[in-house]
């Protein structure tokens, strides 16, 4: 009886453990904000686009140190300045099942650059200098440039560029809002609004090695819940902030990472409001600034002060602390507001977003233009609305989080340049669009960054933005999370991460 009990018990055993080997692997991801829709074209919200990288992808990629490397496109040429040929990967499906081709790549170009969709990637910092784009065979595809555009390889690692599904875009009606129509490892499965977003493993994607059976993207908005559910196994991983270090540390189970970004943290101007016209208004708003101590109240002191080009960027960078407009002076910040007609000051509204450091950033900011007569009244927007107000500009101040990308071409034409996708300023000046046009059009890095630098420092001395901080990412995981190795060109990269408990 004995043995036959053991022999029960060994079977029932063997089985659990065989339930257990074939159970799926999920990743549970806690994430900060609602996606407002999974477009890669058109939609900016970063928790839009940690789900759409799990689903679309880009002819290339850029690897940690900035390097141009393949990802659909296996190879390309250069026949001459103007003149790009991508040659494909071969067996790269959709998933809809049907393979990728050059006709694909046309497509997706030839939407992202028709003014009708309003797609962000629309501008001389990504797609605008392209001429035309033509089919040479299946698996060829040629790109012609208006003209010589040095970071024309490196745009095209932009989630704003990816390569999406003629037939699936058409299938739901014009966009991919609420669909999938990718290459990516993941495809779109369940949206429960307000809760959760789940991407299924795309078992025909073309690189082998995704290990997640699936994602689950958890909408917890508040950062104490998010680290509480991280800290009791409920997610695997979370978006953090600085002020989540004291707690994590504390937790024998939490990993964490810090990546030095490439993103920063800037006041938006919006230029057409009659007060914000007046340049002195706009430099005392910067004056009026104590750069640092917004740090310390609203990053926890997890971040450095920088210019639109973060000094993660090296030599492109500007050294803004030397800057006259970094060095708060309130008294001087008084004088400018009496020369441009406002010694009685006036009142804004400053919108931020559900972000901790955005939302935090505007109180501290309102506080210290109070002491120039500025009273700002902070709102504060859901995702979508905060969105919809940076899409059509409508606000007087907003706290942003940008990225200034892996060429200073986004951080300077992108942002400020009197057609740049992201222009929300409405900032223009003819000396500044000629210098982005300049440095696009030399591939000698030398001049490219003397003409960068003389744009930069006129922005800075202009004002359009007031940025004060580049933070520091961070991301907090169980240590049961291996594989993952999260850069600062891409914090969401889980092809060959899994869980091993």
């Amino acid at each position: 009886m004995k043995r036959i009990l053991s022999l029960v018990l060994a079977l029932l055993m063997a089985l659990s453990l065989t339930a257990t080997a074939q159970e799926p692997m999920v990743l549970k991801y806690g994430t900060d904000a609602e996606p407002i829709g999974f477009d890669p074209h058109t939609v900016p919200a970063l928790a839009s686009t940690r789900i759409m990288l799990q689903m679309y992808e880009t002819l290339v990629d850029v690897d940690e140190n900035m390097n141009v490397v393949p990802l659909l496109a296996e190879t390309w040429e250069q026949p001459d300045d103007l003149t790009y040929i991508f040659h494909l990967r071969k067996g790269v499906k959709f998933h809809s099942g049907r393979e990728m081709k050059a006709e694909d790549v046309k497509y997706s170009f030839e939407r992202i650059l028709n003014p009708d969709l309003g797609a962000l990637g629309n501008s001389a910092s990504y797609a605008g200098y392209i001429e035309k784009v033509e089919v040479l065979d299946e698996y060829s595809v040629k790109f012609t440039l208006k003209q010589i555009n040095a970071p024309f390889l490196s745009a095209l690692a932009s989630s704003y560029l990816s390569i999406v599904d003629k037939e699936a875009v058409e299938a739901a009606g014009g966009n991919l809002l609420q669909s999938s129509g990718g290459t990516g490892p993941f495809v779109l499965g369940e949206w429960v609004p307000d809760n959760s977003v789940t991407v299924h493993r795309f078992e025909d994607y073309w690189q082998e090695g995704v290990k997640f059976e699936r994602i689950e993207f958890y909408v917890i908005t508040d950062p104490s819940a998010r680290m509480s559910a991280l800290r009791t196994g409920e997610v695997d991983l979370i978006v953090g902030d600085s002020a989540m270090l004291s707690l994590a540390e504390k937790a024998k189970n939490v990993e964490i990472y810090k990546v030095r970004s490439r993103n920063y943290t800037t006041l938006c101007l919006n230029l057409n409001k009659e007060e914000l016209k007046d340049v002195r208004v706009r430099q005392a708003i910067s004056l009026a600034l104590n750069r640092q101590e917004i740090i310390d109240l609203a990053f926890n002191g997890e971040a450095e002060i920088s210019g639109f080009a973060p000094a993660s960027m090296g030599h492109w960078a500007v050294d803004v602390l030397e800057h006259p407009l970094y060095q708060q002076d309130v008294e001087k910040a008084k004088e400018l507001m009496k020369e441009a007609g406002y010694e009685n000051g006036f009142t804004l509204t400053c919108t931020v977003g559900l972000l901790d450091s955005i939302r935090n950033s505007g109180t501290v900011i309102q506080q210290q233009l109070a002491a120039i007569g500025i009273n700002v009244d902070v709102q504060n927007k859901e995702n979508a609305q905060y969105v919809d107000d940076w899409k059509t500009h409508n606000f007087d101040l907003m706290v942003c989080q940008n990225g200034a990308g892996t060429d200073p071409n986004r951080a300077v034409a992108f942002f400020f340049s009197t057609t740049g996708s992201a222009n929300i300023a409405e900032y223009s000046n003819p000396r500044v669009d000629e210098l982005c046009e300049l440095a696009a059009g030399t591939t000698n890095v030398d001049q490219r960054r003397e003409y960068y630098h003389e744009a930069i420092n006129i922005i800075l001395d202009e004002c359009p933005n007031v940025t004060f901080a580049s933070p520091y990412d961070y991301i907090y995981a169980s240590t049961d999370l291996k594989g993952y190795a999260p850069t600062a060109s891409n914090m969401v990269n889980f092809r060959f991460a899994y869980i091993e408990k």
